[in-house]
């Protein structure tokens, strides 16, 4: 109930000064420098894929694979 009858009237201004030349719009610039965010975001992430893909990869996944030589920690469940 408080913030619709503060939206219908607006909040009260005890210094008598013109409170709506300090009122900024949300379109134009809050949804600009949200928007700019994003993108600074994405860039970012969009540089770490397509330019370092294996910056955060496991070093065990570039060691060679030996078809002659089953790692120990592997067992047949017969065994």
């Amino acid at each position: 109930v408080h913030l619709l009858f503060l939206h219908e009237t607006g909040s009260n201004n005890p210094t008598g000064l013109n409170s709506d030349a300090d009122k900024i719009p949300f379109h134009p610039y809050y949804t600009i420098k949200d928007l700019l965010g994003v993108f600074m975001l994405l860039l970012f992430l969009m540089t770490l894929v397509l330019f370092f893909p294996d910056l955060l990869g496991d070093p065990d996944n570039y060691t060679p694979a030996n078809p002659l030589n089953t790692p120990p920690h592997i067992k047949p469940e017969w065994y």
